[in-house]
């Protein structure tokens, strides 16, 4: 009876092993290649594309007119969309999904989150020779529609979605930030605006308008109990173009982390003491800047150039009611610099990538879909939609969006000016925008980055003393809680050839099996080796 449970115990461990190797196993999307024989009009393609849309009903009309259009073209492929509310939301989706393999055709993301998605199952299909393929690559001959060539994507835009020279996706949209501004307030303090802000000129004119509280809680400035001065929605990017702009390190692209520097500390001790006088303050913390600006309650807000049509007292999107809507006029500045001589800010935006699958003429299909994206009409529309800049040089010049950009002002909506004027300050700075080094585990660093500055904050109005210790705990703390120490822990070679951390749901599984077969090896031995009694 024990021979007989043993070989069950075998048998059951054999199994689980098994199961787990095939749940989780893959094709390495290295080992891709274009099929030699595809036919988009043999058999049919079910393909899932996930999205982001805030409440911009615009937006979701560029995409279903891109599906039915793409449909109407290849009507054996169908395009499933679903709709996402925030970009952190499908990064959740699509790690979870990784583990089983369950994971989108196509879908949009930034770049720091695709690295991520290369070291999981079904991970991503690397775009390089797709790209360059005669027949089905960009601006192909098989192609039955117009696509944009390599060549003509903005390559400082196309820099952000490579690792060691491998394309791991094509950027879709790009934005940056800049700073919307309540002139009237600026110039009631006495000061006026300049064309590049700096930090010290926010700075004081904030400290300024924190100073106008008089005692029975009221601002003289605005006449109203509520003044958040200068408020920045995304914060790890404020510290990201603060670092660049004073030439301080970051992170590698070989995925080390010099993000806790002498230069941080003394930036976030600035942080603390302009948060303790009231003159700033954070999304996270306070709210959405675009409803303090509107409603006469903020003068500096930094937020994306995508964000435009939600700034100003006429924007086409509010999202506060409108009898708190106070009038003013509104300007459109760069981020504040350090040397306002030399600009330096962040280019950011989604890029669209693409997810190995089992059949490689589902991939294929799935990659016709991502070009069909890239192409004027959808570039131009959903760059209409908010203060997006279309990737490729192509849509820039042509006739239909050249006229949008000179027809600023005609109306509150399509034309709506502040829109007009971050699209302008983007196109008018792209040569002075960079990219952060992107690798598996550079989506930790820049949540760390945002930490520094929230948790700073956050300190400060709880009454915690700033000092040395303060500091060297704040810094010890975000490191762990983003295991930013670990980050050249057990790797795996991800598809352009280099080292990537593995996620910790793989490096368990790979435990896991380890110690299956350890125990099966002990089983046999002991079988062999043991005497046993005949029954």
């Amino acid at each position: 009876m024990k021979k007989r449970y043993g070989r069950w115990l075998l048998t059951g461990l054999l199994a689980v092993s098994l199961l787990l190797t095939g749940c989780h196993g893959r094709r390495a999307p290295e080992d891709f290649c274009m099929p030699e024989n595809f036919d988009p009009d043999v058999g049919t393609y079910n393909l899932v594309f996930w999205a982001k849309n805030d409440t911009n009903k615009d937006q979701t009309a560029v995409y279903d007119k891109a599906i039915r259009d793409f449909e109407a073209l290849y009507p054996n492929i169908h395009i499933q969309m679903r709709l996402y509310t925030d970009y952190g939301r499908i990064y959740d989706d699509v790690i979870t999904n990784l583990q089983t393999g369950t994971t989108p055709n196509i879908c949009i993301s930034y770049p720091d989150h695709i690295a991520t998605y290369m070291t999981g199952t079904g991970a991503i299909v690397p775009m390089t020779e797709l790209a360059a393929d005669p027949e089905y690559g960009l601006g192909g001959a098989a192609l039955r529609f117009d696509a944009p060539t390599l060549d003509e994507i903005d390559p400082s835009f196309l820099e952000e979605c490579r690792i060691k020279g491998e394309l791991i996706a094509l950027p879709y949209m790009r934005s940056t930030e800049c700073c919307y501004v309540n002139r009237d307030l600026v110039e009631a303090l006495g000061y006026t605006l300049p064309d590049i802000l700096t930090w010290d000129f926010v700075w004081e004119v904030s400290e300024a308008a924190a100073a106008t509280r008089g005692a029975d809680g009221i601002f003289s400035l605005n006449k109203q109990q509520v003044l958040l001065p200068f408020i920045y929605k995304s914060t790890d990017n404020m510290l990201i173009q603060y670092l660049r702009q004073a030439g301080a390190p970051y992170s590698t692209s070989e995925g080390e982390v010099l993000l806790f520097n002498e230069q941080t500390r003394d930036f976030l001790s600035e942080i603390a003491i302009h948060t303790a006088s009231g003159a700033f303050s954070t999304f996270k913390i306070s709210g959405y800047p675009g409803n303090f600006l509107n409603a006469g309650q903020c003068i500096f807000a930094v937020d994306s150039t995508a964000g435009a049509a939600w700034m100003g007292h006429q924007a086409p999107h509010v999202d506060i009611s409108p009898d708190r809507i106070v009038p003013f006029t509104l300007g459109v500045r760069p981020i504040p610099q350090l040397d306002p001589d030399h600009p330096v800010m962040i280019s950011q935006g989604p890029s669209l990538c693409l997810f190995d699958k089992p059949d490689p003429q589902e991939v294929l299909a799935s990659w016709l879909f991502l070009q069909f994206l890239l192409t004027d009409d959808i570039q131009i529309g959903y760059a209409q939609t908010e203060g997006y800049v279309p990737v490729t040089t192509r849509a820039r010049s042509n006739p239909v969006y050249t006229d949008y950009l000179d027809s600023a002002g005609e109306d509150l909506t399509l034309h709506y000016q502040t829109k007009l004027d971050a699209t302008d300050l983007l196109l008018a700075h792209t040569q002075d925008t960079f990219v952060t080094p992107v690798f598996n585990g550079s989506a930790s660093v820049r949540n760390a980055a945002g930490t520094l500055i929230e948790n700073t904050a956050k300190s400060v109005r709880r009454g915690a003393v700033i000092d040395d210790a303060y500091w060297s705990k704040l810094f010890s703390e975000v490191q762990s809680l983003y295991r930013l120490d670990s980050l050249s822990g057990v790797t795996l070679s991800d598809a352009a050839g280099t080292d990537t951390p593995l996620p910790a749901v793989s490096a368990g599984l790979l435990i896991t099996l380890g110690l299956i077969w350890l125990c099966i090896l002990i089983f046999f031995l002991r079988e062999k080796l043991l005497p046993h009694n005949k029954t």
